[in-house]
């Protein structure tokens, strides 16, 4: 007989009170049934809340840049068996970036403008202030046009002039200004990086995210400076280059490939002994990394989730022997095998889901924290959150079939006469 939705209604709210009554009589089991669900979804909210914020925090560092700009490397971005040698690592004999090919770029037609990179690391001191490992960047005079900072008043960048003058001056970000100078003026004072002296020429509000190393504190330096001042090493050197607005990327990137061929005398059967890393790729690297990460989360996850289906199994076998007599009577007042496992199947998703949305809340918690403490915008999508539900329910029907199957094949006859 097919029941009515009053009767399917009333089944599913009965079905959740005693779901209420075994946890409230089986504190233990209950709990640790509920505990490991809860940390299953807990795991798969706080992730999913990461990854989402991480994956804007990626897109506006590459909108900044401008969709068309790419990178040239030295080296490759590869994952691959290498034991450091030439042999196992053919691009290990790529020769460094060059200031000859930095000005055959440069006068490349369709080139907007063409910049110099480098990212360093050092030591900064300014009287009893010291920070013992900070970012130091090097760029060319053109720093701003491949994502302008957000200078604060007073301060300025370096002008090409000191980039080929190799001066020793410096832009600090707010976060290093505010550790080394607290409420003080840092303009035109002296920071010593490494013990040799920069004079501090503006600060600048850092854009922080995920990929440039959030609100760390970082200078940065005219790139000439950078080798010669700090002795950083050319092989580090990359190069930024942004085409015209008329000038598609990929043909920009022909004219690159090209010239920087022509100037290192590449014969045409020979392979390009540089790089060339469009966002494109960058972005897929990513994907990829975080891709393998978010997998390990989730099997994680999924480890809480069989604990807690684990612990349905358990709890449901202990409530169906203890109501085996209550089961044969309500098989004699008519209940279907149906009735039963229908029943059953919404106790035990009753103990999951309590596990899910305890979860569920502690996971937009540290969402929050996260949010508030980094600057990673974490939030939790949609998705993801019907999602965890959604598994948590699964575990439950799951886990539940097989207590809810024996409740509902008891003879009874047979049920009537258990004590």
């Amino acid at each position: 007989m097919r029941l009515s939705l009053s009767s399917r209604l009333y089944q599913i709210t009965e079905g959740v009170r005693i779901a209420v009554e075994a946890i409230i009589g089986n504190k233990v089991r209950a709990g640790l049934t509920i505990l490991g669900v809860a940390v299953g979804v807990f795991v798969v909210v706080v992730i999913s809340a990461a990854v989402h914020g991480i994956n804007q925090s990626v897109a506006q560092d590459f909108e900044s840049t401008g969709p068309t700009t790419f990178f040239v490397s030295r080296y490759p971005i590869v994952f691959e068996a290498c034991d450091g040698t030439e042999d196992t690592c053919t691009w290990l004999r790529n020769p460094p970036i060059s200031w000859g090919d930095i000005a055959v770029l440069e006068r490349l037609e369709n080139a907007a403008a063409v910049g110099v990179q480098m990212r360093w690391s050092a030591a900064f001191k300014y009287r009893d202030k010291f920070l013992p490992s900070a970012p130091i960047e090097g760029y060319s005079a053109n720093w701003a046009m491949f994502g302008a900072p957000d200078m604060q008043p007073g301060g300025r960048v370096f002008t090409e002039q000191e980039v080929r003058g190799a001066a020793r001056v410096m832009v600090l970000n707010t976060t290093a200004a505010e550790r080394l100078f607290g409420d003080s003026d840092p303009l035109d004072k002296s920071v010593a990086v490494n013990g040799t002296p920069f004079r501090v020429i503006g600060v600048y509000k850092d854009n922080a995210s995920f990929l440039s190393g959030g609100d760390s504190p970082k200078g940065v330096v005219p790139v000439t400076a950078l080798q010669r001042a700090l002795n950083v090493r050319r092989s580090d050197m990359g190069v930024v280059v942004k085409p015209r607005a008329d000038v598609p990327r990929d043909v920009m990137i022909d004219d690159v490939t090209a010239a920087l061929r022509a100037v290192r005398g590449l014969r045409p059967n020979q392979e390009s002994n540089f790089a060339v890393i469009t966002q494109d790729k960058l972005k897929e690297t990513y994907d990829s990394i975080f891709g393998m990460f978010f997998l390990v989360m989730i099997a994680l996850s999924a480890v809480g989730l069989i604990v807690g289906g684990v612990g349905v199994v358990a709890i449901m076998m202990i409530s169906v022997t203890e109501r085996t007599r209550e089961i044969g009577v309500r098989k004699a007042l008519g209940a279907t095998r149906a009735t039963i496992l229908f029943q059953f199947l919404v106790e035990a998703v009753t103990l999951t889901g309590i596990g899910a949305i305890i979860g569920l809340a502690l996971g937009w918690a540290a969402a929050f924290l996260l949010r508030s403490t980094t600057p990673i915008a974490a939030a939790i999508p949609p998705l993801a959150a019907v999602a965890a539900l959604g598994a948590s329910a699964v575990t439950g029907v799951l886990f539940g079939m097989i207590p809810a199957a024996r409740a509902s094949k008891l003879d009874p006859v047979e049920s009537l006469r258990h004590e």
